[in-house]
C-alpha cells in the first residue's frame, strides 16, 4: 500500500473514531434512598427536599446532571400510605406540565408510562420534556429529560429512559 493512502486512511479512521466519541459518558446511578438504578450522562448530583403535593408531606430525592444542553433528572419519594401513590404520581406529572407551560394540545403519550410535552420555559424558550412517571408499592418515580427538541435525539432517549430499573 502507498504511503499517501495509508496516511489518508489512518488520519479517516482517527476522524472517524474522534467522531464516535462519546458525548454522554453513561455510568451506572443508583438512588440514594431509593431502590433504583440508571444510566445517567456524567456523574449526577443529589438533592432533596421537603415539599406537599395533594395535601401530603414528602421528601422528594434527585438525582441530576446536564449534558449537552440536556437535563437528566431522577426524581424518587417514599409514601407512608402506597395507596396514595397515584394520586402523587399525577400530581407530579401535572406539576412538570404546568411549570414547562405545557397542555393537553402539546402533550402526547408514547407508551403506558411514558410522555413527551413541548412548552417553553419562564423566558419564552421553547422546551421539551420526555418523562416517565411510575408507583412501585410505596414508591413514586419521575424520570425526565429536558431540553431543547433539536437535542433530544431518539437514542439517547431510549438509553435514558429503558435503563431504569427499581426494586
Amino acid at each position: 500500500m502507498k504511503p499517501v493512502l495509508r496516511c489518508t486512511l489512518l488520519l479517516a479512521s482517527l476522524l472517524l473514531l474522534n467522531a464516535c466519541s462519546p458525548k454522554f459518558d453513561w455510568r451506572d446511578a443508583r438512588g440514594s434512598n431509593a431502590p433504583f438504578s440508571i444510566l445517567m450522562p456524567g456523574k449526577p448530583l443529589t438533592d432533596s427536599k421537603d415539599m406537599q403535593l395533594e395535601g401530603i408531606n414528602l421528601k422528594m430525592d434527585m438525582l441530576a446532571g446536564e449534558v449537552g444542553g440536556i437535563s437528566f433528572a431522577v426524581g424518587s419519594t417514599k409514601l407512608e400510605d402506597a395507596g396514595k401513590a397515584g394520586l402523587v404520581m399525577e400530581a407530579m406529572k401535572k406539576g412538570m406540565i404546568r411549570n414547562i407551560q405545557g397542555t393537553p394540545e402539546t402533550t402526547r403519550s408514547t407508551g403506558t408510562d411514558m410522555l413527551e410535552v413541548r412548552g417553553k420555559l419562564r423566558n419564552g424558550q421553547p422546551i421539551m420534556m420526555v418523562g416517565r412517571f411510575l408507583t412501585r408499592g410505596p414508591w413514586v418515580y419521575q424520570i425526565i429529560m429536558l431540553g431543547q427538541e433539536k437535542d433530544m435525539k431518539q437514542d439517547v432517549i431510549d438509553t435514558y429512559m429503558t435503563s431504569f430499573k427499581s426494586g
